[in-house]
């Protein structure tokens, strides 16, 4: 039987320290050729006005169990020795970390395409719900994105990935090179951070 690669998921108030979160990946053996990571900040403003907190709620038997079953999902499709999913929540300042997603593996393209993976369905599967405290005392719930839901359609073969490959695959395939994909990566994690911070 294969052995599954240790996963961790916690979900609650407390603040993380990511630098720490990447040790204990970088730590769980020799196999480990690469760790990636997201930290995804609690940002605001987007729809007007000045927005002074942000409160997250969670169905708390529901959180835990959807993230481990994501996290699963990401060790079914790629090579992975780890994968660490945080989720803060609570009331927390604007600009303070919410999520950390790390993902360990032999090999940097299966790090990579995990940890976007990872990301894409937190946004659109987990039970978490966000609402903006403004400075006049009012609030507003943060609805889902649309963009947010196309990004996790993809990994599901439903937009441009139709035969179920990832963009590291279907670039390798077409045979544009790791100097390629490298580029991909970097823009495709800036976007998706920037839409983390502006719309998580």
């Amino acid at each position: 039987m294969e052995e599954r690669c240790p996963i961790c998921v916690r979900v609650g108030p407390a603040r993380f320290d990511a630098g720490r979160e990447l040790a204990a990946l970088s730590a769980l053996g020799g196999e480990v050729g690469a760790v990636t990571s997201f930290v995804g900040g609690g940002g605001g403003g987007g729809g007007g006005g000045a927005v002074e907190g942000i409160e997250l709620e969670h169905y708390p038997e529901m959180s835990e169990r959807v993230l481990t079953e994501i996290a699963v999902r990401a060790t079914a499709r790629w090579p992975l020795l780890g994968v660490t999913v945080i989720h803060r929540v609570g009331r927390l300042r604007v600009g303070e970390p919410i999520v950390f997603v790390g993902c360990a593996s032999a090999h940097r393209a299966a790090a990579f395409s995990a940890c976007a993976f990872l990301v894409d369905f937190l946004k659109t599967e987990a039970p978490f719900w966000k609402r903006e405290v403004l400075s006049d005392g009012s609030q507003r719930w943060v609805a889902a994105r649309d963009s947010d839901r196309l990004r996790a359609a993809r990994w599901r073969g439903e937009g441009e990935e139709e035969r179920g490959e990832d963009a590291w695959e279907a670039r390798s395939r077409r045979g544009e090179g790791e100097r390629g994909i490298d580029a991909e990566s970097r823009g495709g994690e800036e976007a998706r951070r920037g839409s983390w911070e502006r719309g998580n």
